[in-house]
């Protein structure tokens, strides 16, 4: 009988471990993951959009040709999968997915611009409820430099949060690793498809086309088709010398396009990877992505990226999109199926 304080048994357990992740499968899924029909579900139901609005769009071969990129990696990373099916290729698979969202979001531009703008409706709606604009007196009313470094660390937190909590469950949870993807990769496309038919801008693009000096006299002029060839934004507010400020200048050149406003995706996918941390019961976890969840319900209405009712509406769809896709799980995914019996 093995010894468990034995430090050669301790070593031999982590060498196992990392066995384990390259120990080829002996039933190997052999057609598409689920994640990866979501994927090419979301592609068609964006063809079909494209063939709809087809004469507004402005690079329909530059979508075309992005369209070909991933079904080529997809099949790519299936192939790979085939020839090696092991924990690591399964980890890949999923992982390229997931790096493709960033390509998919700004796409919803390309598509949602070509639909009458909805911004005014929505700021008025705010004005409603608020008797302000809670994103345009944020910044001002608390202009810190340290409270401004705080927003930006947390706005540009959403992607390591969503990596954090998928290698958590890759390598602590690894029974339950695909369902993570399922529901995180499932939340973000049911999100994008919400921003290809409801074109709102958000703040910071909006208050710069309909004029600030309107937005402070609670005037929402209807932009019409503006978005269809302006993405222009408003600078950020807070400390423009901050790194955690450069960092969130980068990333929004990088990706930010005159899209996907409402409901805020980043609230909503950081509470459904709040709620997956939750699921753990792994306190370490809760309490390192509590903070900066936090942080995201704040700052995406102090950097201008949201309206308020855009972060409410993200609260609520993030735990609905979570709780929904949690139970879809057993009966849409063949790995969930075998998981149930």
């Amino acid at each position: 009988m093995a010894i468990r304080t034995n430090s050669t048994k301790v070593k031999g357990k982590k060498t196992v471990k990392i066995k384990e992740w390259f120990r080829l499968e002996k039933k190997p899924y052999k057609g598409l993951l689920t994640v990866e029909w979501i994927a090419i579900s979301y592609l068609l139901f964006t063809l079909l959009m494209m063939a709809v609005l087809w004469v507004k769009l402005q690079n329909p071969e530059s979508m075309i040709g992005g369209r070909v990129r991933f079904v080529a990696a997809t099949m790519g990373m299936w192939a790979v999968y085939r020839l090696v099916p092991c924990r690591v290729t399964l980890f890949l698979r999923i992982l390229v997915q997931m790096l493709f969202l960033g390509w998919w979001y700004p796409d919803t531009y390309e598509l949602n611009r070509a639909l009458p703008n909805l911004d005014h409706i929505f700021a008025q709606w705010e004005q409603s409820l608020f008797g302000c604009q809670p994103s345009w007196l944020f910044s001002q009313k608390i202009s810190w430099g340290w409270f401004s470094e705080l927003m930006c660390l947390g706005y540009v937190s959403y992607f390591p949060l969503m990596l954090l909590v998928y290698l958590y469950y890759f390598f602590k949870r690894y029974y339950e690793f695909q369902m993570t993807a399922f529901v995180i990769l499932g939340s973000f496309f049911i999100y994008y498809v919400i921003f290809v038919l409801v074109p709102v801008t958000g703040p910071q693009f909006y208050y710069l086309a309909a004029g600030t000096e309107n937005i402070a006299g609670g005037v929402f002029p209807n932009m019409g088709d503006w978005f269809l060839t302006h993405s222009e934004r408003m600078a950020a507010p807070g400390w423009t010398e901050g790194f955690w400020y450069h960092m969130l200048d980068a990333t929004h050149d990088a990706g930010e396009r005159p899209t996907a406003a409402f409901p805020s995706s980043h609230v909503g996918i950081t509470t459904v990877v709040m709620l997956l941390a939750i699921r753990t019961q792994s306190k370490g976890l809760i309490f390192t992505i509590l903070p900066f969840y936090i942080l995201m319900c704040l700052s995406t209405v102090y950097i201008y990226a949201h309206y308020a009712i855009d972060v409410v509406g993200g609260l609520a769809t993030g735990i609905a999109f979570y709780f929904l896709l949690l139970w879809l799980y057993p009966y849409t995914a063949k790995e969930g199926r075998r998981q149930k019996r």
